[in-house]
């Protein structure tokens, strides 16, 4: 199920930024959670992240929601 949470993930910051194609989620694993790396051009980065965190909090509280129903623990990096 994880595979689906990175898809959608990629599928939304997407709609974030201005060169999508240049978007890519990769899933780690790590002890007992999934982290969720999301790289982007460098021009997109701050879109992802938002003003004072507020997109990239958003995108996190999205992806607790999801792992609250799969009963795992999935964390969200921004890699720059």
């Amino acid at each position: 199920m994880p595979e689906d949470v990175g898809r959608q993930l990629e599928s939304l910051v997407k709609l974030l930024v201005d060169a999508p194609d240049e978007v890519a989620v990769f899933e780690v694993q790590e002890d007992a959670a999934t982290v969720y790396e999301v790289e982007a051009a460098e021009d997109d980065v701050g879109k992802i992240i938002g003003r004072r965190g507020s997109t990239v909090r958003a995108l996190r509280t999205v992806l607790d929601a999801r792992a609250a129903l799969d009963d795992e623990l999935y964390e969200l990096e921004v890699v720059d």
